[in-house]
């Protein structure tokens, strides 16, 4: 499988490039600096130089071309509420439209939890955030792509168990983000998987069952 990445250097990322590489799927991931091309290559991907503020959808689009899968796990990750709406908010739909446009159907969107820092006094900055999340996932839904979004819990960088509860609703909790990772990568090699939303925690499910079960249901 071809994959193209958007977030590739981030910390799933760089974790899926380097599960996708060693099960031989050859990954592109986009990247704006010298130094997240350097992450990219690390992880056994190949890197592209893109912007999802700068470029056109037609510019997005000739990247894509060729691949069979788009994962976006792009963030602005606090840099502020305008990039954020232009990051994961825009940026989303952008690469949406996109991957239409370049004939990549297959889509996986990292989303966020709807239960993430509820009372936990995140402000006024992450309240924006998850409007704007929410906005993404509604587009993403709203299109004829193939798409699986993906609602991780709160992300640890601890290593990951190999393990998860998913669903398309499960109770609020942690997930390791090479958990995360691990699921995207089986999910991506499970076609019947597409049009349905993956709420992700820690949990007693090794993550390719996990994946085929939702896919077999």
């Amino acid at each position: 499988m071809k994959v193209f990445q958007i977030g590739a250097a981030g910390g799933v990322g760089r974790r899926l490039t380097r599960l996708l590489s060693a099960r031989g799927d050859s990954v592109t991931g986009m990247h704006r600096g010298p130094a997240q091309g350097e992450t990219v290559r690390e992880a056994g991907g190949h890197p592209v130089i893109g912007d999802l503020i700068a470029d056109s959808v037609d510019g997005l689009a000739q990247k894509m071309q060729g691949h069979d899968a788009v994962v976006f796990s792009a963030g602005a990750h606090g840099s502020g509420m305008d990039k954020t709406t232009l990051i994961d908010g825009k940026g989303l739909q952008k690469a949406a439209d996109a991957a239409a446009l370049a004939g990549v159907s297959r889509f996986v969107l990292v989303s966020v939890f709807p239960d993430a820092l509820r009372g936990g006094g995140g402000g006024e900055g992450f309240e924006h955030y998850i409007k704007v999340k929410k906005t993404a996932d509604v587009y993403l839904t709203r299109t004829a792509l193939d798409w699986l979004i993906v609602r991780p819990g709160t992300l640890l960088d601890a290593p990951g168990s190999g393990r998860v509860t998913a669903g398309p609703a499960v109770e609020y909790g942690d997930v390791h983000r090479d958990d995360v990772a691990a699921f995207i990568t089986a999910a991506l090699h499970e076609p019947a998987l597409n049009r349905v939303i993956v709420e992700l925690t820690s949990g007693d499910t090794p993550v390719a069952d996990a994946a085929a079960q939702l896919a077999a249901a």
